[in-house]
């Protein structure tokens, strides 16, 4: 690939005040860059005539002629193309006629190329291949069915079988051709389709596919040394020719490369998530307002007094805390700031911060700091004065917001959220925590904590409006901390790049052995209005959000309930061995052994029903006898071993279960409603109940760590059975409160995790 031949190409156009490439100057790129093929073609200027020696030199007994402007994207729609046979008289006349008929259009000439006959017809056997730069992640790669059938396919095939995308920034061709096989264009052209024959080797396509990602990263935004940066490249057909990938059509829009803005330091955000000194500016000595609030959390958190600071003019001590007038009386740089002041009075602090360079972090708890339309030229000056401190001298600090809730850092030993305890209680339920959880949405956070406290987070970051500070930025630091394990995100909008640079921390995260879980809002667009409306940030292609961020390794979310199943049994399941995907699945009841096989197929996920081995279906049997239930029940997979069997029938059966080889994971029900199961937390019966030796919930958790295998159980049954499930979370077991969210969220869990052990294993040295 020659970058002097392609910016060459741009340049030429770029000096005659285009945006966008003819036709035949993408032919000429295409060439240039290695990707593929294109007909023989000659461009007549104006209303030059072709002359019969020109014809001559185009094979075959038909030509195509197309005309050449730079206003016109999709030639067909508007009569721009035509297909006449090979001769002197017959193609002058549709040349004629087709400028005749386009007059009023900004013409520069026709093109006449040579007919291709392709190796077949019939729908899906064009392609399409395209990159495009996307606000949010940077240089995309696209492959689809081409032609016509297009849009039809994109709009009617299930996701994935009509195109695909990824990141060239973390694709390679032999990866891209991975993501291209479930597509029905590939099976077109690998002739695995009903009478099909083989078009293309796969060969031919990795040489494609690599062209186009080295092509997309030399003219990227993300690269520093580009003169010109592709917007948009696509080949819309390729055709199959000859065994060979030939290009009948092509459109290039391009520009200048625009600044980006300068890398938040690292450094700094551990500065904010482990301060050695906190500053507030906004806590009333007088009225319980959001910065007072604030306050009290943070000394309820456990944090010493002695390294707080109140900023006041007024010099009053507040809660025990003391008191400097201003931000030039600081005796030393603050760790961390806290602005709990209204945005108005919030702009003209930062710019004093940064003037000063008097703190490494600050939190902007106010909204109206770029989530409305108003803020958002002081939101945009704003960002401008931070980045140009940043370029300039390497100063200031990070921030987080605005319209931020603020951090939770257990580690740090201080909570400034403003949402008093009482309304949240922060009560330790896991023996250590090792997750963090980012969200651009306060409320978000705290409604997932509310529903269930045992997701109980080691950091709980709120981004808000992310003038600064960004998911990306999070999840980064967050992949270097050996002490952090899994990683929740909710995103409503990323800023520029940003959906890269998240992309990027959650490989790095995933290679380093982590599980990245995401739930990206504004799926649809009304959520996408939505979205852009609370965060002043606006929700990107979703389809490219979901094949990038999936691709990186994460663990992708499809509503909001199924996140805090995904986070939670992420989890619980950090440190269990998933080898494969066949299930063992033992429950009391028919109706929950039917629910856990309805369930193993999640969209395009899925588990399979393991085989019972011999040896494992006698030791089931014996357990079955010695409880009196073999006459009433038979060994299969998944196991209904009947509402007869008591605590330690469902421990022993699930003992077994995890000892057959050929089970990797298990779903286990524990019937709660069962009169042989001890669990109320009061029974009328004397010593029946979950605090008996015997029961269920003492007995499970010891077979639980143990295991190297995932074993995820659950309890479907009302709050009368809340105890019961709130002993065996606390003792460390994975709990549902129904067979379908257990089996779904296990389905899902195993999936990326496999996932992720391929991406680690090509990542490793010599792969």
């Amino acid at each position: 690939m020659s970058k002097t031949m392609i910016n060459d190409i741009f340049r030429t156009a770029h000096s005659e005040g285009r945006s966008s490439l003819f036709e035949h100057e993408v032919y000429r790129l295409l060439a240039v860059a290695g990707i593929a093929r294109a007909p023989r073609h000659v461009v007549l200027a104006g209303g030059a005539e072709p002359t019969d020696e020109l014809l001559a030199s185009l094979p075959g007994s038909r030509v195509v002629v197309k005309i050449v402007a730079a206003g016109i994207a999709h030639k067909s729609d508007v009569g721009g193309v035509a297909v006449v046979t090979n001769q002197p008289a017959a193609v002058r006349a549709a040349c004629k006629s087709m400028l005749a008929e386009l007059s009023e259009r900004d013409i520069s000439g026709v093109m006449l190329t040579e007919f291709i006959e392709a190796d077949a017809a019939g729908s899906g056997s064009e392609l399409l291949v395209g990159i495009r730069n996307t606000r949010e992640f940077g240089m995309i790669l696209s492959a689809g069915i081409g032609g016509i059938d297009t849009e039809l396919y994109a709009g009617g095939a299930r996701r994935g079988q009509a195109v695909v995308s990824a990141s060239t920034a973390l694709t390679t061709a032999e990866e891209f051709l991975e993501i291209f096989k479930p597509t029905i264009a590939y099976r077109k052209i690998a002739g695995l389709t009903r009478g099909g024959r083989r078009l293309v080797a796969d060969d031919a396509l990795i040489q494609c596919f690599g062209a186009f990602i080295r092509l997309a990263n030399n003219c990227s935004a993300g690269n520093p040394e580009t003169d010109f940066v592709i917007e948009e490249l696509e080949v819309n057909p390729f055709t199959c020719s000859a065994g060979s990938l030939v290009a009948l059509d092509g459109l290039c829009r391009f520009g200048r490369p625009q600044s980006v803005r300068p890398p938040r330091p690292q450094g700094k955000i551990d500065k904010l998530l482990h301060p050695d000194s906190i500053g507030i500016i906004g806590a009333s000595a007088t009225r319980m307002n959001f910065g007072r609030i604030t306050l009290k959390n943070i000394i309820a958190s456990g944090y010493d007094r002695s390294r707080l600071l109140v900023i006041n003019p007024d010099g009053q001590e507040v809660d025990g805390v003391r008191c400097v007038p201003s931000l030039g009386a600081l005796e030393r740089k603050l760790d961390l700031l806290i602005l709990a002041v209204s945005a108005d009075v919030a702009f003209g602090i930062i710019d004093e911060v940064i003037r000063t360079d008097a703190v490494e972090s600050v939190l902007l708890i106010p909204g109206g700091m770029g989530e409305t339309e108003g803020s958002r030229e002081p939101a945009r000056r704003m960002q401008a004065t931070i980045d140009d401190a940043r370029r300039s001298a390497g100063t200031g600090p990070v921030f987080v917001g605005g319209n931020c809730l603020g951090i939770i850092s257990h580690p740090g030993n201080y909570d400034s959220w403003f949402i008093p305890e009482e309304r949240l209680p922060r009560t330790q339920k896991k023996a250590r925590r090792s997750s963090a959880f980012i969200s651009q949405s306060g409320a978000f956070l705290v409604t997932r904590l509310s529903k269930n406290a045992y997701l109980d987070p080691a950091y709980m970051v709120a981004v808000g409006n992310q003038n600064d500070i960004t998911h990306g930025d999070m999840v980064e630091y967050f992949a270097g901390n050996p002490d952090i394990h899994v990683i929740g995100v909710y995103v409503e909008g990323f800023k520029d790049l940003d959906g890269l640079a998240l992309a990027q921390a959650v490989r790095k995260a995933t290679v380093a052995g982590k599980q990245v879980v995401i739930y990206k809002a504004g799926q649809s667009v009304a959520g996408g209005r939505a979205a852009m409306g609370h965060t002043a940030s606006i929700a990107g292609d979703y389809e490219v959000c979901l094949s990038v961020l999936t691709q990186a390794g994460a663990l992708i979310a499809t509503d909001v309930s199924e996140f805090s199943d995904l986070f939670y049994i992420s989890d619980c399941m950090r440190d269990k061995v998933v080898h494969g995907k066949q299930l063992g699945a033992v429950a009391g009841a028919g109706y929950d052994t039917v629910a856990i096989a309805d369930s193993l197929q999640v969209g395009d996920f899925s588990m399979s029903v393991a085989t019972i081995g011999a040896a494992t279906r006698e030791r089931l049997l014996a357990i079955l006898a010695s409880k009196k239930l073999d006459s009433l029940m038979e060994v299969r997979n998944p196991f209904d071993i009947n509402p007869g069997a008591d605590d330690e029938a469902h421990l022993l059966c699930t003992e077994a279960m995890a000892a057959e080889p050929e089970v990797d994971s298990l779903v286990v029900g524990l019937d709660p409603t069962s009169p042989m199961v001890r669990s109320l937390q009061k029974s009328a019966r004397a010593g029946f109940d979950i605090d008996s030796p015997q029961s269920i919930v003492q007995t499970l958790p010891a077979l639980v760590a143990s295991c190297p295998k995932p074993i995820v159980a659950f309890i479907d049954g009302g709050p009368l059975f809340d105890p019961m499930a709130d002993k065996l979370m606390e003792q460390g077991v994975c709990i549902f409160r129904s067979s379908e969210r257990a089996t779904r969220s296990l389905v899902r869990y195993t999936e990326a995790r496999l996932r992720a052990a391929r991406l680690r294993a090509e990542a490793a040295p010599g792969a």
